[in-house]
């Protein structure tokens, strides 16, 4: 029996860097930019706000970009405030360099494993979809999702009962599937 899982946000995730007031490594982002026009040329930024002391960090999206060059459907997005986007920016690794920054997805996600059936089959197949390329433990998915202890899933594991493609210790940020026999 072939189910499907998912990995969902639930928030934006907190940003690992220094805060240049109080020196806090942990910023916040809420979803608005600011777009700045110099003649023809337009930086934007997107804002986040230190979890400490509230003080603004801008975080690098674009640098004295033509305003021709731009997307119209992005300028929009920018100017809308899109929290999709600032989503999508966020995890952008270009972002991620240029800016010097990691992101925290503590408490930014759960797991979606539609109904709760699962342990009534002998052999039961699951695709994990990652829907934002949060780095999770896949077993402490499978803990979750089945209502077992992490160590329970360990033994299970070695004991051959539950088996995947990939390697299931370590943390995976993409779509995986393994099975599990009872």
């Amino acid at each position: 029996m072939l189910k499907n899982w998912a990995v969902v946000p639930t928030c934006l995730p907190i940003i690992n860097r220094r805060c240049h007031a109080c020196a806090s490594l942990r910023l916040r982002a809420n979803g608005k930019f600011r777009v700045n026009a110099n003649q023809k040329l337009l930086d934007v930024w997107l804002l986040a706000l230190c979890t400490e002391c509230g003080d603004t960090a801008k975080l690098t999206v674009l640098d004295r970009m033509t305003v021709r060059s731009i997307p119209p459907e992005l300028l929009d997005r920018l100017h809308a405030n899109d929290l999709g986007l600032a989503a999508e920016l966020l995890q952008d690794p270009a972002v991620q360099r240029r800016n010097r920054f990691v992101l925290d997805w503590t408490g930014a996600w759960r797991l979606d494993t539609g109904r709760s059936d699962h342990l009534d089959h002998d052999v039961i197949d699951v695709a994990v979809r990652n829907a934002a390329r949060i780095p999770v433990r896949p077993t402490r998915l499978i803990a979750a999702g089945f209502g077992l202890s992490r160590a329970e899933v360990d033994r299970l594991i070695t004991e051959g009962k539950v088996v995947s493609a990939l390697r299931l210790s370590g943390k995976l940020s993409g779509d995986f599937t393994f099975t599990l026999k009872r």
